[in-house]
């Protein structure tokens, strides 16, 4: 059984890291490595860690690696994780799993994906608290389509990392999209796609706090695609928009 590498990222934000673990918890999958980069936090982060350490440590199937220190920054913060992690499958995890098996089902796409089969991803609600704000379908598509999959949805083989390099912490944004953008480009390339909500994303993240983070995330995306060296970049990223546009128009 390939072992799973769950980058959990946080700074000052007890309360939802209570939740991401609780639901990491509750997975059926028996070979999960949980890794937690905090950033300095001075609420209740590192006590919330230092339980879930002692709830698990007779556990099969759960481990946890964790540094707590200063950082420059969301992605600076996913780049050391990953550096920690020793899994076979990496996937960044700052939200709310929200099946039990939702690690296993996307491991199973995965797997059954076959001949260039890199990954795979699903379908993400936006909640806040226990109230679904909009419904993310991501469905399949191609770059030139304005599509991406949800990154907090998605599971990568770790040769991925290993031969695209980690996140550009130049990016404010959407260094996630570049990274995304990075792989995806080649078009030997593919993601095996689940079509079912397995993710629960909490509503505010980076790319999607107010009109002004969305419009560098705007400017970022233009960039990562010129940077790719993918061709109408511009047009992509229009159509990337409109594509956001109809699913804010999603609420569940």
């Amino acid at each position: 059984m390939r072992k799973v590498s769950l980058l959990v990222t946080v700074y000052n934000a007890g309360d939802n890291l209570a939740v991401t673990l609780d639901s990491i918890e509750k997975q059926d999958y028996q070979n999960i490595e949980v890794v937690i980069v905090d950033g300095g936090s001075t609420d209740n982060t590192l006590d919330l860690i230092r339980q879930f350490a002692d709830r698990i440590k007779d556990r099969g199937g759960l481990s946890l690696r964790w540094v707590s220190e200063q950082d420059k920054g969301l992605y600076d913060a996913m780049n050391k994780a990953y550096r920690l992690s020793t899994g076979d499958i990496i996937a960044v995890c700052n939200d709310r799993l929200c099946q039990p098996e939702a690690v296993s089902t996307l491991v199973r796409a995965l797997e059954a994906g076959g001949e260039g089969c890199v990954g795979a991803h699903s379908d993400l609600v936006y909640v806040e608290g226990d109230r679904i704000i909009r419904h993310w379908h991501m469905g399949e598509g191609k770059l030139s389509q304005g599509w991406m999959p949800g990154h907090p949805t998605l599971f990568l083989k770790r040769e991925v990392y290993e031969t695209y390099g980690l996140y550009d912490t130049s990016y404010q944004c959407a260094a996630d999209y570049e990274f995304m953008v990075r792989f995806l480009k080649d078009k030997g390339n593919r993601l095996a796609y689940v079509p079912r909500v397995l993710v629960a994303m909490f509503y505010g993240g980076t790319s999607n706090a107010g009109l002004r983070n969305y419009l560098v995330s705007f400017r970022e995306g233009y960039q990562a695609l010129r940077k790719n060296s993918v061709r109408f970049p511009l047009w992509i990223t229009f159509r990337r928009s409109l594509r956001v546009l109809f699913q804010f128009g999603k609420r569940a």
